[in-house]
């Protein structure tokens, strides 16, 4: 989340609270050097291998791996006729990418004559996280986006009062899940997230097939939560029962989908986290 989203320094809605001005565009741009070896693997082939990799915060979007065209394997590149227009960034050019009998279509593209505001953009290319077949950062295989180094994960126990409740349409109140020994888990630019033992879970989880992976936690496994009524809350709470080591305190445990859509609802100390 870093420098360019929610309230980040760089982002549109970057708090007021500072003692200086930035001169320049609403929508920012910041390229930086990854300080590690990046890879990616197409059709069982390593299409992109990298130790000169530049990280691009654009606000609103996650950072984007820019690396030198002859960091990517030429001999899949095929060029294509398709063009995009950024205005900040300028008329982007791409190719796909082709093994054998298998294709992604405009996977990698570049702007062959970037925008005077960012000409280092010339000479380098990226590639669609989801064109290839795997990441490795150094030869940890990675999932979802590379790790921003501005965006942190910490987590603390805490005896804070955490009350996980559904509010039915028809008035219902329902407590799900209930603790003194919560732990909390904050990240960079999102909201406190409270994770809960299970034997604080009040009513029955039933696992779901759904799983999500972050490069900061790691893979997260779903839960069904089912109330008195009979009602199923799909997808209702979440755990990383093998987390990743910087999050390593959260394994076992399970943190609830609140919002709106879900009627679920998380109170700390009797107030709204």
């Amino acid at each position: 989340m870093g420098l360019t989203r929610t309230d980040g320094p760089l982002s549109p809605y970057a708090p007021t609270s500072v003692n200086y001005r930035i001169d320049g565009p609403p929508h920012k741009l910041l390229m930086h050097p990854f300080p590690r070896r990046v890879r990616a693997e197409f059709a069982g082939r390593t299409v992109l291998d990298t130790r000169a990799g530049q990280l691009v915060h654009e606000s609103n979007l996650l950072p984007v791996l820019y690396v030198p065209f002859d960091d990517l394997d030429a001999d899949v590149l095929v060029p294509t006729a398709h063009t995009t227009h950024c205005p900040f960034k300028g008329d982007a050019a791409y190719h796909s990418l082709q093994v054998g009998d298998r294709i992604a279509e405009n996977a990698v593209w570049s702007y062959p004559q970037p925008t005077d505001e960012a000409p280092w953009l010339k000479g380098l290319a990226a590639l669609y996280w989801n064109a290839a077949d795997a990441w490795y950062d150094e030869d940890e295989q990675v999932f979802a986006h590379l790790t921003d180094p501005y965006t942190r994960v910490d987590v603390r126990p805490t005896r804070r009062h955490v009350v996980v409740r559904h509010r039915g349409s028809e008035g219902t109140d329902t407590v799900l899940a209930e603790s003194r020994e919560p732990a909390v888990l904050s990240e960079t630019g999102l909201k406190n997230r409270w994770y809960l033992r299970p034997g604080d879970v009040r009513v029955p989880l039933r696992p779901s097939d759904t799983r999500t992976h972050c490069p900061y936690k790691g893979e997260a496994s779903y839960s069904h939560a089912t109330l008195p009524d009979g009602t199923v809350l799909a997808d209702a709470a979440w755990s990383y029962p093998t987390p990743l080591p910087e999050s390593s305190r959260i394994g076992g445990l399970l943190s609830f989908a609140d919002g709106a859509d879900t009627g679920v609802t998380v109170e700390v100390d009797g107030e709204p986290a």
